[in-house]
């Protein structure tokens, strides 16, 4: 019996390895998720072209932090960095997703944020990738109970964003 549990092991080990990606960004990999050429990246304060204040101070703190916790990258300044991200605020909405039926008004909003980032090397200025109009959002409940501020939704928001760059950084591998 314990000859049949051993073979029927080493088939499921083996079939399990044959169905790994060499490349990451397709499926499982034993490759490396970053690469190893990056060792510090640039996050300037991200432009702001929406009326929504500070939103791109606290975008860019967001992002800071996210790659500090998910990579072994630096963050230091442009001239010290081997890759620079830059974005720009694009749109700052707050959308209407339910309405209390007593009263008339919002009982759930969403803040979306999107923006347009690039991700380029720091020394020749040549854009690696770049991603247009892309967006997160969160939601808040304003009403009477819960009375939750559009801050909510908008920190929310910012720090799905942040996870979302991050990982479009990872996958660009």
């Amino acid at each position: 019996m314990k000859p049949v549990l051993l073979t029927l092991s080493l088939i499921v080990a083996t079939l399990a390895l044959a169905n790994c990606a060499s490349d990451p960004s397709t499926g499982y990999a034993f490759a490396r998720l970053h690469d190893d050429s990056i060792t510090s990246v640039a996050v300037p304060i991200f432009q702001n072209q929406t009326f929504d204040q500070g939103v791109g101070a606290e975008l860019a703190e967001a992002v800071t932090k996210e790659i500090q916790r998910r990579t072994k990258w630096v963050v230091t300044s442009p001239d010290h960095a081997d890759r620079v991200l830059d974005a720009t605020i694009i749109k700052s909405t707050q959308t209407l997703l339910a309405i209390d039926r007593e009263t008339g008004l919002g009982q759930q909003l969403a803040v979306v944020i999107t923006i347009d980032f690039q991700f380029s090397d720091a020394r020749t200025g040549k854009v690696l990738f770049a991603r247009k109009n892309f967006s997160a959002s969160d939601f808040y409940v304003p009403s009477f109970e819960a009375q939750e501020r559009r801050a909510i939704g908008r920190h929310g928001a910012i720090d799905r964003l942040a996870r979302d760059i991050v990982a479009e950084l990872q996958a660009a591998w």
